[in-house]
């Protein structure tokens, strides 16, 4: 049996039961109108024929008073036109006997009127006046007064009996609505029941079938839905096995592996509480982790735009992107001024980003993953470094100051003569107090780059005069060294954008290192040359090189490659960054083990030169 017939069978018990009502309500209905007409049949023709039977007397009375009052041909007529329509009257009464004493009272009738007209058949032969008003008075009168006192006592029977009977007929009529409310109450009851269990049933499949589904949902691959039966929820649930066994073949398939490896990745990088968004080649939004949604407010809806995230973010985001795809490596930051603010309703974050390159089955580059980082306790706690070391060395800069002026009074003897011992010693003191002033100015002027309170003089600077400038200090030492300097420069490269001093302390600072580090018969070379819009300035040495493993951290603050002879703080480098990217420039090095250094920065070149080139 099919659902639909099922259904249709569902409802049957109700119609049955509405059809019942209705039968029960017809024959009702017919039992009172019959009760009804019963009423009119039995008693009511019996009270229209004593009405009438009175109504006739009272003629032939009238009839008879004519009579006496010497009017005899017209009373004669009157009694002969109501004297038989009385004896039909009677004899309906006589044929309509209904009531328990009725049949009595119409033979107590039928002798009234038979002395009437008997009396009434002496009293119209009389010829005398007087005899005739004597027949009246003495024996017609009397019998009219018996024969109608009869009548009116079958009336009362038959009207009595009808009060009666309607009063029985409504009470019954009663009953009747109090017996159809409790029929129709009952049939609607049991109607609803049946149907609804009925509805149940043929339903109960689907229940099955829907908690089948259920747990295919929640991962139960071998779950399965048992409906019998031939109609349309069997054949759907016939159906839904064997896509549930489909589905269990698949998952333990490679694919289902490869699918189930996917949902761990994924698990994988939402368990990280740092951004993560992976572009594809295109430069679209392949995938991004819950902190990438959380944080950074974005959603893979709608293709995954960038312009869902903050500007500052969406940059930083499209440049390690580029810088991935573009082929060079992962991007590593160079340290915490890279990190980008992204403003949160509670606080402000630090977001430091790292990309790396996802590749193919065939080795290129087919996306780029993008980490930002969350530094905002770390980049607090540099600040505080920063802030205690710029304290500690404003600190140390008075009394260093007055401990050279003591030093520096001392060997000029004004204090009085010193003998040579002391001499050598104070020259040994001012020397260190020399490399500590040195440190000193270093760290205040590291605070105040890293701080933002140094204020470049940027203007055009003469490019040859800059590289001179750089070797003339150090050409003393060099020579000393045995180490060759010499500058080289492109024609079109005359002037650059700079702060002259701070370009100069850059420059300064690399050459004296290069010159540090490279041994007799070296060579140390500073170079400037165009690069796209920029000047690219460069210091190569044939020095003895860094290892790869300390090139990463080169240019952090205090760091110096282990056993290298380093005569400083390990801060040259840093200032120098923080120099050249405060001129919105770049700074990096390449170095061989063995083969020398070349560090180099990038300039911002003069707008005359690039108009002219």
């Amino acid at each position: 049996m099919t659902l639909r017939n099922k259904l249709l069978l569902a409802q049957v018990p109700l119609a049955l039961a509405l059809l019942l009502l209705g039968v029960l309500g017809v024959s009702t209905l017919g039992k009172l109108g019959r009760a009804g007409q019963e009423i009119l049949a039995d008693n009511y023709r019996s009270v229209l024929a004593m009405q009438r039977i009175i109504e006739h007397l009272e003629r032939m009375d009238s009839a008879a008073l004519f009579i006496v009052v010497d009017e005899r041909r017209r009373g004669l007529e009157l009694a002969d036109a109501h004297l038989q329509p009385l004896e039909a009257e009677l004899k309906v009464q006589e044929n309509n006997i209904t009531e328990p004493g009725e049949a009595e009272a119409t033979t107590q009738l039928r002798r009234a009127w038979a002395r009437y007209r008997s009396a009434y058949e002496a009293f119209a032969t009389a010829e005398a006046p007087e005899a005739r008003r004597s027949a009246y008075f003495d024996a017609l009168a009397p019998a009219f007064r018996e024969a109608k006192g009869a009548t009116q006592l079958i009336l009362a029977l038959n009207q009595d009996a009808m009060v009666r009977k309607s009063d029985a007929l409504q009470r019954r009529s009663r009953r009747v609505n109090t017996l159809m409310v409790l029929a129709v109450v009952a049939a609607l009851v049991g109607g609803f029941l049946a149907s609804a269990s009925l509805t149940q049933r043929a339903l109960r499949p689907v229940s099955v079938l829907s908690r089948a589904v259920r747990r295919l949902g929640q991962g139960d691959l071998s779950t399965r839905a048992v409906v019998e039966g031939r109609d349309e929820i069997a054949q759907l649930a016939r159906d839904f096995n064997g896509m549930a066994a489909a589905l269990l073949q698949y998952r333990q398939s490679s694919l289902g592996e490869l699918l189930q490896a996917q949902a761990s990745s994924q698990a994988a990088i939402d368990s990280l509480p740092d951004p993560v968004v992976v572009f594809g080649l295109d430069g679209s939004v392949l995938n991004i982790n819950r902190a990438a949604e959380e944080v950074l407010r974005l959603s893979l809806e709608g293709g995954g735009a960038l312009g869902q995230v903050t500007p500052e973010v969406r940059e930083v985001l499209e440049r390690v992107r580029s810088h991935v795809l573009g082929g060079k490596g992962p991007y590593l930051p160079r340290g915490y001024e890279e990190s980008v603010r992204l403003e949160g309703p509670d606080a402000d974050r630090w977001l430091l980003p790292r990309g790396s390159p996802v590749y193919g089955e065939g080795g290129g580059v087919v996306g780029a993953t993008v980490i930002l980082q969350d530094v905002t306790r770390l980049r607090r706690f540099d600040e505080l470094k920063n802030d205690l070391v710029a304290t500690v060395a404003h600190e140390f800069r008075t009394p260093l100051t007055s401990l050279r002026m003591a030093i520096h009074l001392c060997l000029e003897e004004v204090a009085g003569p010193i003998t040579p011992k002391q001499a050598d010693l104070l020259f040994a003191a001012r020397e260190d107090c020399e490399r500590l002033q040195g440190i000193v100015d270093d760290l205040l002027d590291l605070s105040k780059l890293q701080s933002g309170r140094l204020k470049l003089e940027v203007r055009p600077v003469s490019t040859e005069e800059v590289l001179e400038a750089a070797l003339v200090p150090h050409r003393a030492v060099a020579d000393d060294r045995g180490v060759r300097l010499s500058s080289e420069r492109e024609l079109e490269v005359a002037r650059v954008e700079a702060d002259p001093e701070r370009l100069q302390l850059v420059l300064s600072n690399l050459v004296a290192n290069a010159v540090r580090h490279t041994s007799h018969g070296g060579e140390v070379v500073v170079r400037a040359r165009r690069d796209g819009g920029r000047v690219r300035f460069e210091v190569a040495d044939t020095g003895e090189g860094i290892a790869p493993e300390h090139q990463q951290r080169i240019f952090e603050k205090f760091f110096r490659v282990p056993g290298a002879n380093s005569g400083g703080a390990g801060l040259g480098l840093s200032i120098a960054q923080e120099i050249v990217q405060a001129h919105g420039g770049e700074m990096g090095l390449s170095s061989q083990p063995g083969q020398g250094s070349t560090f180099w920065f990038t300039l911002p070149g003069s707008p005359r030169e690039e108009e002219q080139g």
